[in-house]
């Protein structure tokens, strides 16, 4: 498809985000993409907005990939969309038997009409070739939005956990044992918090939870009815060229507002053998799967245990690239790294099994990815944490966390992690006191 293209420069960048958001909310299909100015290499925007839909693609996960090929090579065009967690099912014999509350499509993607990118104060509209004369009404409709964002949703939730504690530090000490057997080194073992009859203002809920986080691959996306709020700090896997780059995250330490005891939780991130542990494996798992793809001799560790702070937490962050190999597609090298190590464990199709056999809901679009295709075969995913899903035809409103299981873990541990995880989800559905969230992942 061809596109064209123009420029705009703004002032008042802060007031025009709000405006394009808001302006982004009156499509039924709509995807907007943050980085919240996070300094992160390999980075490649500030804001990409896609709206309207010109076709689209969902289906189960069995044959989903070829599917989603089929379609990239038939519109020639940007799609945006998702791959959730269950499209592990059309690449190994696996399969996703719980149950499932939300009833998102395994796979969407879909040919936005308009796209608008935001790179510091230039702002780019890409639209069909038969629509230059719109953009420059949309622009200044845009900047004439007026927006209303509420100071408190319409109803305060509740979530509730579908597992009880009891059955949680049994699961997590059954997985455990398979560890001590050398069944598997490490499992992501996830729970979800639920609520049924939810009525929640969608755009404001990630409004607030974007502030919170400020997180580097903040996401809202909506497909009708359906919603995912967003607030990831992980990549999952991006291309840019030939070359492949992952982000794994395994490691995680409290921020403080003292200085001084900040730093030091930071420090004691970097100088944990416990976390480094977790990291490392993980990093030989994405080394494993980029290897599959790339060109011999590629495969390298950029940066190993690298400290990032984010405005709630300090992460362990490691970055692996690889150069992908000429005969291989850019579906060919999600193929081999899906779903993404920091999210199921090693080795991973073993840990994928004993995690349907131990987790008690369907993973769905959590842990999955949420990104984009660029016409050229290049895109960028994250991975799907600290998010709110919602559907707002069933209102049925969930989010999931999860935490590494190793042989050190400890069950009862374990469990209050994930209860600090859920903090800050929680917070801001219950409108409680936003300023003392904290997210812990």
């Amino acid at each position: 498809m061809i596109r064209l293209s123009k420029t705009y420069k703004i002032t008042g960048n802060s007031h025009f985000l709000k405006q394009l958001f808001q302006w982004g909310q009156t499509f039924d299909h709509c995807v907007w993409l943050d980085s919240n100015h996070y300094p992160l290499k390999e980075l490649r925007y500030d804001v990409i907005l896609a709206v309207g839909c010109l076709s689209e693609i969902q289906s189960k996960a069995e044959g989903g990939f070829d599917q989603l090929e089929a379609f990239q090579l038939e519109i020639q065009d940007w799609c945006f969309g998702y791959l959730s967690f269950d499209m592990k099912n059309d690449l190994n014999p696996l399969s996703s038997d719980h149950y499932g509350g939300l009833d998102f499509p395994d796979m969407w993607f879909f040919q936005p009409e308009k796209i608008v990118i935001i790179k510091g104060d230039l702002v780019t509209l890409h639209y069909p070739s038969n629509s230059l004369e719109i953009m420059d009404l949309d622009m200044d409709h845009i900047q004439n939005f007026v927006t209303n964002f509420r100071k408190t949703v319409n109803q305060a939730v509740e979530l509730t956990p579908r597992l009880s504690k009891l059955d949680y530090i049994k699961n997590v000490l059954a997985l455990k044992a398979h560890i001590q057997l050398g069944d598997i080194y490490e499992i992501n073992y996830c729970m979800e918090w639920f609520q049924t009859e939810a009525k929640i203002d969608p755009a404001l809920v990630f409004h607030q939870l974007n502030e919170l986080s400020l997180a580097p691959f903040s996401c809202y996306l909506k497909n009708k009815s359906h919603y995912a709020l967003c607030s990831s700090p992980e990549r999952y896997l991006s291309k840019t060229g030939r070359r492949l780059v992952s982000q794994p995250i395994k490691g995680t330490s409290k921020r403080f507002l003292d200085q001084d005891k900040d730093q030091a939780s930071k420090l004691a991130l970097g100088q944990s053998e416990k976390e480094r542990s977790e990291n490392v494996m993980i990093v030989d798992l994405v080394r494993n799967d980029l290897s599959k793809v790339a060109q011999k001799g590629s495969v390298r560790v950029d940066e190993l245990f690298g400290l990032h702070t984010f405005k709630q937490v300090h992460q362990m962050i490691s970055t692996i690239s690889a150069d992908l190999h000429p005969e291989k597609s850019s579906i060919d090298a999600i193929k081999a790294s899906f779903p993404m190590g920091s999210m199921t464990g090693a080795p991973k199709l073993r840990a994928m099994t004993l995690i349907e056999k131990y987790e008690s809901s369907k993973r769905g679009l959590y842990s999955g990815a949420i990104g984009y295709f660029e016409p050229n075969g290049d895109f960028d995913f994250n991975v799907v944490i600290r998010t709110i899903l919602y559907n707002a035809a069933t209102q049925y409103v969930s989010y999931s966390v999860g935490s590494a299981i190793t042989s050190g873990s400890d069950a009862e541990l374990e469990y209050e992690e994930c209860l600090l995880k859920a903090d800050a989800l929680s917070r801001v559905l219950r409108q409680a006191d936003l300023t003392e969230a904290r997210y812990h992942d």
